[in-house]
């Protein structure tokens, strides 16, 4: 970084100047950031966790015995304290009222999702979702299809990759009379870093349909109020939000939603009596129906100790750090051009700050307009020490539409007889005529800073001929 490029930078996005918190948080809490000189460009696939949140952990660990907390003897009864506060701060943190909602903790946002496709009355009903869903938000359509109901796609649209409002508007206007409606859409995009209006949430509502907000990606850098907006089914993994710990995520559900859902199968703590000769079981109420064999209740308490860690932070700016250097990065890097005047890039998703989040996602071009396979940009990045990420990032409906794959190339790749089976990504590669199946996603986040942006745009330059 040279100093007239950071006061450029500064002049284009003076507000960068009210983060400075940040910087010196990074010294103190991210400080192996810069000494094994990381640029971690991954904030979407993970959150970076604070030094500080590590050791107010295993303070906790070290000071305290816990059990197993389905018992009543004093470990277990410690440990359920934990859980529960833990649970209470979750509710606390998303600002929804404990008399509405519950928090259902899970493995991840992954498992959450899954508990609403097997426990959702989709009989005679309608599963409505957008294209740029994650693969865990799409796979709850074989619940959907095995019970006999309608599952419908919304596109989005090239190049913003935003949705048609007419065509949702027509399709939120026609749920099923006779069975149960779900519209399910990510608040942000993970491919394409759109958000979505939240607006969406309460026109589903009049029209008759139960609301999945997928946040996975959008609550790292942005506040989710839950008395100001109403979705039925939020599912968070925490470790995009902070990093730490791993394997905990929660299902924040309405608690009018959740009485419609109904478990296929029962487990360990999710009963009140269960029998062996008597062939019958009798579900726990709330949370515990939904939270399978013994929780985590270690790592559990990590959860509110990197909630408060996000709140003393403070979304306002998380949210103009992550904005401004986004910002920096869509102009720097959609204007480089080749010796061709082939542009080095092209952009999946809003050129602009407005109505997207950190995530830009491209693919790299030579000079006469061929496409680098984006797992050599990965590999190039590695040299580097530059974590970055690429693939479809679970998000197929997007990739498919950003990268020009057609439906018939689709059918005539799945319908393969060498293809029933197994399909590897170059089997798929070949199918779809030599096409990109995937692209390059470089996402900021809370402790990036003006030398990572810098960093990565210095390698991109390195591409040009």
């Amino acid at each position: 970084m040279t100093i007239n490029e950071f006061q450029t930078f500064l002049a284009q996005y003076p507000t960068y100047a009210n983060t400075a918190s940040m910087d010196l948080l990074r010294k103190k809490d991210y400080s192996r950031l810069d000494e094994g000189e990381h640029v971690y460009l991954d904030y979407t696939g993970g959150g970076i966790y604070a030094e500080s949140q590590i050791k107010k952990h295993h303070q906790l660990l070290h000071e305290n015995v816990f059990g197993n907390p389905h018992s009543t003897n004093p470990t277990s009864l410690a440990a359920t304290e934990m859980v529960e506060r833990a649970r209470n701060y979750i509710l606390k943190f998303f600002n929804a009222d404990p008399g509405e909602y519950l928090a259902i903790f899970t493995a991840n946002a992954s498992g959450a999702l899954k508990l609403i496709g097997e426990s959702y009355p989709f009989s005679k009903g309608r599963y409505l979702l957008t294209f740029d869903n994650h693969n865990s938000v799409n796979g709850i359509r074989e619940f959907a299809h095995a019970r006999g109901a309608e599952v419908t796609y919304i596109p989005v649209m090239l190049p913003e990759m935003r949705v048609d409002d007419s065509q949702l508007e027509l399709e939120l206007n026609q749920p099923s009379e006779s069975g149960h409606n779900l519209f399910a859409f990510p608040a942000q995009s993970n491919f394409s870093s759109v958000k979505h209006p939240l607006e969406w949430i309460e026109k589903a509502h009049s029209h008759g349909w139960d609301v999945l907000l997928d946040a996975a990606a959008y609550v790292p850098t942005n506040k989710l109020d839950l008395s100001e907006i109403k979705p039925d089914f939020v599912p968070i993994s925490f470790y995009k939000i902070f990093g730490y710990p791993t394997g905990i995520g929660a299902l924040i559900a309405r608690k009018s939603a959740l009485a419609k859902l109904h478990r296929p199968w029962f487990a360990g703590g999710t009963i009140t009596v269960a029998s062996v000769l008597g062939d019958k079981y009798y579900l726990a109420d709330g949370a515990a129906a939904f939270e399978d064999g013994t929780l985590d209740y270690l790592n559990i308490p990590a959860i509110e100790i990197g909630l408060r860690h996000i709140e003393a932070i403070g979304y306002d700016v998380i949210s103009e750090r992550v904005r401004t250097l986004t910002g920096w990065l869509l102009d720097h890097l959609t204007q480089m051009k080749h010796s061709t005047g082939e542009p080095l890039v092209r952009l999946f998703g809003p050129k602009s700050t407005e109505g997207r989040g950190g995530a830009v996602t491209v693919n790299f071009y030579d000079k006469n307009g061929k496409a680098y396979d984006h797992r050599f940009i990965e590999s190039e990045a590695n040299k580097v020490n530059i974590s970055l990420r690429t693939g479809c990032f679970c998000n197929p409906g997007a990739g498919e539409l950003a990268l020009g794959i057609s439906r018939v190339e689709l059918d005539v790749c799945f319908t393969r007889q060498d293809h029933q089976d197994r399909l590897s990504i170059d089997d798929f590669r070949l199918c779809i005529d030599g096409k990109s199946s995937g692209a390059v996603r470089i996402s900021v986040g809370m402790v990036t800073n003006f030398n990572d942006v810098q960093s990565f745009l210095l390698f991109a330059k390195g591409l040009l001929s």
